[in-house]
């Protein structure tokens, strides 16, 4: 007979509960049980997990195997258990010392070949291990940095499961080469996040960063909009640009997230954290700096707005968002109960989704931005631009955006067509994103110092700030 235990950790949502996972052999038929409330991703583990031992140069154990989670009331999903799975096994069966791995908390999926590949919330699954008292962690290679941003646990990255065992036997440890691709963020997931020019897999790095990034200066005319934005970025305000087509609101929406002052690095970890649960952290950047921008489809799902899908409820386009810049492009275009779920995260920062599988709270406090034609043909506030839109076509169209929905906007901006002569530049450039980057950073701090103490403090980057707004004319005449 034969015992061991090892550790990992259980995510729902960006919250993590550790689970400890127990083996035990018996004499008996070879048979592999796995108990727990585990999910059909993790009942797979079994096959994966023997030939990933086997391929790894160790014996497996014939003998009647238990392989239970505890706390059983807690659902598991995912692959991520495997590497704590494996260690228990190889614990029981005396291949490696059981007390090695007591006090080990090991996260990752392993190949049949048994490599040990990278998995989603890496972050937050380190922060539950530290919160519970745990002070080791064994992660795959390519999210070792992501999990050093935990400074009171030290961390192991291993590339097989060979390393791990090689480690814990205090034998040489051998090479691995990763193969190609691993450590990408998700393609499907990563398309909710939609850069502007130069901004990469969607993140906002910063107008210091280089000369690539979307200059406000770029913006021909527009002063009224321009100033709304500052204003906006320096308060929190959410912001909605109505106009005709081609007058420039993807333009500027796509450059408030380059206003936006660097993250905190509290807030830097919640952003990183969401970000690995939806597995879209670009490789070599573990820890997000800048405000993020996502511009999800005007043709986008509940689901992929507000957070779910089968199982344990994944992020949606709102957390994603989280301290950064959310943009709906075409928002008259998005079905009318899709925009008015987004009324509770605007109020309240937060998202709560609730399925059979559990209850998820997920952060959601961001910039909104919302663009939109006066009406289907985008001409009726042009003068003699021919618009035949009926007026009750042209009102029903306006109402898609419903009052409780607009009364959670601070500034409405009528943004009016550019003229030739701001085309031109005959006006002159406008400023620059550092320029106003830095008055806006200036507004922060001084707003930050001016409500300090008060229920409002930190309020100015994550929703509506105090007081509220009306409608701003954004001719700049």
């Amino acid at each position: 007979m034969g015992f061991a235990r090892a550790c990992s950790v259980a995510l729902v949502g960006v919250d993590g509960v550790v689970v400890e996972v127990q083996a035990d052999l018996e004499p008996g038929v070879a048979a592999f049980t796995l108990v727990g409330l585990p999910d059909k991703t993790l009942v797979e583990s079994r096959d994966r997990v023997r030939a990933a031992v086997v391929n790894s140069g160790a014996a497996w154990p014939q003998k009647k195997l238990t392989v239970g989670l505890s706390p059983a009331s807690v659902p598991k999903a995912g692959a991520h258990f495997d590497l704590a799975v494996a260690a228990a096994v190889l614990g029981a069966a005396e291949v490696v010392d059981p007390d090695a791995i007591a006090d080990l908390v090991l996260i990752g999926e392993l190949g049949l070949d048994g490599r040990v590949r990278p998995v989603r919330g890496i972050l937050p699954a380190v922060v539950a291990a530290a919160e519970a008292g745990y002070r080791q962690v064994v992660v795959p290679r390519q999210c070792a940095a992501e999990a050093a941003l935990v400074p009171e646990v030290a961390v192991l990255g291993v590339g097989s499961l060979r390393q791990l065992i090689a480690v814990l036997t205090d034998a040489p440890v051998p090479e691995e080469d990763p193969p190609d691709g691993e450590g990408r963020p998700d393609p499907m997931l990563a398309g909710l996040l939609l850069p502007g020019a130069g901004l990469g897999t969607g993140l906002a790095r910063g107008a210091e960063d280089g000369p690539d990034f979307p200059d406000l200066g770029d913006v021909a005319g527009q002063h009224g909009a321009r100033r709304a934005l500052e204003v906006a970025a320096s308060g929190g305000h959410h912001l909605f640009l109505n106009g005709p087509p081609g007058a420039g609101k993807t333009m500027l929406a796509e450059r408030l997230p380059w206003i936006l002052p660097p993250l905190t690095r509290q807030d830097s970890l919640e952003v990183t954290a969401v970000h690995s649960v939806a597995g879209i952290l670009p490789p070599g950047e573990p820890l997000v700096s800048r405000p993020p921008y996502c511009a999800p489809h005007h043709s986008a799902t509940m689901q992929s707005l507000v957070g779910g899908g089968a199982g344990i409820p994944r992020p949606g386009a709102v957390s994603l968002a989280h301290r950064g810049v959310l943009f709906l492009d075409e928002a008259a275009e998005f079905s009318a109960k899709v925009l008015d779920a987004l009324r509770q995260p605007l109020e309240s920062g937060h998202v709560v989704i609730a399925r059979a599988a559990g209850v998820v709270r997920l952060p959601a406090r961001f910039l909104m931005v919302l663009a939109a034609n006066p009406c289907p043909c985008g001409r009726h506030t042009l003068q003699g631009s021919g618009c035949d839109c009926p007026s009750s076509v042209i009102r029903r169209y306006q109402a898609r955006l419903s009052g409780p929905l607009l009364d959670r906007v601070d500034l409405r901006v009528e943004v009016e067509p550019v003229t030739r002569s701001d085309l031109l530049g005959r006006g002159g450039r406008g400023e620059g994103t550092r320029a106003v980057a830095d008055r806006v950073r200036e507004a922060r701090e001084r707003a930050a110092a001016r409500y300090a103490g008060t229920p409002w403090r930190g309020r100015g980057s994550a929703g509506r700030a105090p007081g509220a707004g009306g409608p701003v004319r954004g001719s700049g005449r």
